[in-house]
């Protein structure tokens, strides 16, 4: 049976690769996104994908996306997002710090708990909330870590709310993950080096490494996992 599954941030890199997995598999997918041109390459050549521009952080843009999406939404991944401090002019007075430090909070964070917040009646039941995480909420990256971590705090409340209307609520966590622009083309060979041999597998990860992950919270394997933060970083951060 079809579902309906919206992926923010669908117009590059694990994004992308989530919504052609999910359409792969029949899905009806809407991918969102601030540029149009990236979302409608991912939905070239797949029927399925529809692309809708939306900035996730701004409350009117979400008020005027929610008038072109359908009724029951059966998985949202609260993707979008992205380390902001690349983007910096690297000003370092007090107000250029809060405001650089707010940036990682709206697109991590808040982007996530608006977005959620705005399709909370259209959420169905039997459905699934992912959100995507980092390892650096673990190991540390300034305000991008710290709002990695916020999401993941957030989420355990927000998986008690959604749990008793049978919604699921997780958090996949990466690793280092090659074939995105998250990095802004700004990573040397020497620190992705290190990146790769500090994985137990010895290798990046993919993009589809993550949309599996993604998708398995999605299906009727994990209806009984929620309120977690599941780690995908090739043994990079080890739990027990």
């Amino acid at each position: 049976m079809s579902r309906t599954i919206l992926v923010t941030g669908g117009g590059t890199g694990i994004g992308r690769a989530v919504a052609h997995h999910f359409a792969d598999r029949g899905d009806e997918v809407l991918v969102t996104g601030r540029r149009l041109a990236p979302l409608e390459e991912t939905a070239a050549d797949r029927a399925t994908v529809r692309p809708l521009v939306c900035d996730h952080t701004d409350p009117q843009s979400l008020t005027e996306l929610l008038a072109r999406l359908p009724e029951r939404i059966d998985v949202l991944v609260n993707n979008a997002g992205g380390n902001t401090d690349l983007d910096t002019d690297e000003a370092t007075d007090l107000a250029s710090y809060a405001r650089d430090f707010r940036a990682n909070l709206d697109a991590n964070l808040v982007s996530a708990a608006l977005t959620t917040r705005a399709l909370d009646g259209r959420l169905a039941a039997g459905g699934a909330v992912v959100h995507l995480g980092s390892i650096a909420a673990d190991q540390g990256a300034g305000s991008y870590g710290a709002a990695k971590a916020g999401l993941a705090s957030w989420n355990v409340e927000l998986s008690r709310n959604l749990g008793p209307r049978d919604i699921t609520a997780n958090v996949v966590s990466p690793g280092y993950v090659a074939d995105t622009d998250f990095f802004r083309d700004r990573l040397t060979d020497e620190r992705r080096d290190q990146l790769v041999a500090a994985a137990a597998v010895g290798r990046a990860g993919s993009p589809e490494d993550i949309s599996g992950t993604v998708a398995f919270l999605a299906s009727p394997a994990a209806r009984h996992i929620t309120g977690q933060v599941l780690n995908v970083n090739g043994g990079t951060r080890t739990t027990r």
